[in-house]
């Protein structure tokens, strides 16, 4: 998308599909929706990429699922789109192993860089006046937050509080226990150098 300006230039916009670039790959952001959305516990889904730092796109998953599973769940939080419409957030201690089935599902036919590294849950997607996705209202995750993992031990030794403090630097997220896996936290082998990189340093 482009326009030209008064002094005969053109100005780049931006584009006009979906398709972004992350750590080198180019990737459509509508091809992956299109998979979460053949699972069968899911219904809709939307799919965006965030940059949380220049240079580190993140991508993030807003899941719409079965109806018997969402009255299942409690709601979080309510919110608005500009039309004026709610939609809702969903928590619940069931989401961190749909997040992995989800996960697993995507595996089969997606590379690994185009698996969201982060899911946010949601009982319908969010439309503007003229019906098309409101992605502006979507809610930025917590990315401080251990979405999927077993469940949380501490450092027990002065070598595992180095070496989680390294991994926390690296990851943004502020409690990391000993038997976390380090992709499934939103790692890959970008930040893995990273943490080899650190680790070296130190030790």
């Amino acid at each position: 998308l482009a326009r030209y300006l008064s002094d005969g230039n053109i100005e780049f916009l931006g584009r006009m599909d979906d398709q972004v670039k992350i750590r080198g790959f180019r990737i459509e952001l509508g091809e992956i929706e299109s998979v979460i959305k053949t699972h069968n516990d899911v219904t809709g889904a939307v799919v965006i990429a965030q940059e949380d730092e220049p240079e580190n796109k993140r991508i993030i998953a807003y899941v719409v699922l079965t109806e018997d599973i969402s009255n299942s769940l409690a709601i979080e939080s309510k919110l608005f789109t500009f039309a004026g419409d709610s939609f809702s957030i969903f928590k619940g201690e069931q989401l961190p192993s749909i997040t992995e089935n989800i996960k697993n599902h995507l595996a089969q036919s997606l590379p690994d860089y185009m698996i969201p590294s982060f899911f946010v849950y949601i009982n319908k997607v969010p439309l503007t006046l003229s019906g098309k996705i409101d992605r502006k209202v979507l809610p930025t995750p917590d990315l401080t937050f251990r979405q999927v993992g077993e469940e949380y031990v501490a450092p027990l030794t002065p070598l595992d509080q180095e070496l989680c403090n390294i991994w926390s630097e690296v990851l943004k997220i502020d409690k990391i226990g000993i038997h976390d896996n380090f992709f499934k936290l939103g790692g890959h082998s970008l930040l893995a150098m990273q943490v080899i990189s650190r680790i070296r340093h130190v030790y």
